[in-house]
């Protein structure tokens, strides 16, 4: 099976350095398209979904390949060998942000950059640690999954698209959260929502940009600055937003920060 059809994988631009653009939980690569061709003016971009999302093939979805958020950052590897050209600037959402992140640690060599949209190394409240949400509550997130996808997915997605005044955008959620296989998305909804990967953060030295916003159900604030504390190299950026996905629902903010910190960060 070519990397092309089991990852779903769009290119365009011409530039001589590559933007990579891979979407958050129960999403697709269309929800970049606010934000990712203006960069194609300068960039070769691409675009792509995780395999179990959108129009991958989901006959390619094995359930031990992706049982970590590993398996996800070998995909990644594998699409840059076959479509990126130059140095890479790597564009992660939500649990994006973790593969890319993983990928940075295998092979640094390969990345420039990495600007992490609303990510978040573990969920799961810690000790000092705060995540967001107590273990109890993601046992319960993913029972109700297991119970009703449907339901789960058309209560919680407005939640998590946050964005007041905007329905369109959270119908958009909603309906891309229930054309996920079910049984596909309650697996990957366990490797995100019980991964952990704070052990991580200090072995990623590719410079990053932390796009974290202002009130956010999945990843707050203090999720933010404890990356920002552990992350070698990081700069932490906070939006005005209500909600996880600012690159739907601010894009024009998002893009000027991102604008800004590629400016610093390849001159």
């Amino acid at each position: 099976m070519s990397v092309q059809i089991r990852n779903n994988v769009h290119v365009a631009g011409n530039g001589s350095a590559t933007m990579v653009f891979a979407h958050g939980f129960g999403c697709d690569q269309t929800m970049w398209r606010f934000l990712a061709p203006a960069f194609a003016e300068r960039f070769r971009t691409i675009s792509f979904d995780l395999v179990g999302s959108g129009r991958s093939d989901l006959s390619a979805y094995d359930r031990d390949k992706y049982g970590t958020l590993h398996g996800y950052a070998d995909d990644l590897l594998e699409i840059l060998d076959a479509f990126a050209t130059g140095p890479v600037v790597f564009v992660g959402h939500s649990v994006s942000t973790m593969i890319g992140l993983l990928a940075t640690i295998k092979a640094p060599e390969r990345f420039v950059a990495q600007v992490m949209v609303g990510p978040s190394p573990c969920y799961i409240n810690d000790g000092d640690y705060v995540g967001g949400f107590s273990r109890e509550d993601i046992g319960e997130l993913l029972e109700t999954m297991d119970a009703n996808y449907l339901g789960w997915s058309s209560s919680l997605a407005p939640a998590i698209m946050g964005a007041p005044g905007r329905p369109e955008l959270r119908a958009e959620l909603t309906d891309s959260f229930c054309r996920n296989d079910p049984e596909i998305a309650k697996h990957f909804a366990r490797v995100t929502f019980l991964s952990d990967h704070r052990a991580d953060l200090p072995h990623s030295t590719v410079p990053a940009l932390i796009l974290q916003c202002s009130d956010d159900l999945v990843a707050p604030l203090e999720v933010g600055r404890y990356l920002h504390r552990h992350l070698p190299n990081s700069t932490l950026h906070v939006i005005d937003n209500v909600g996880h996905c600012p690159h739907m629902s601010a894009p024009t903010e998002s893009s000027r920060v991102i604008e800004g910190f590629l400016a610093r960060t390849l001159r």
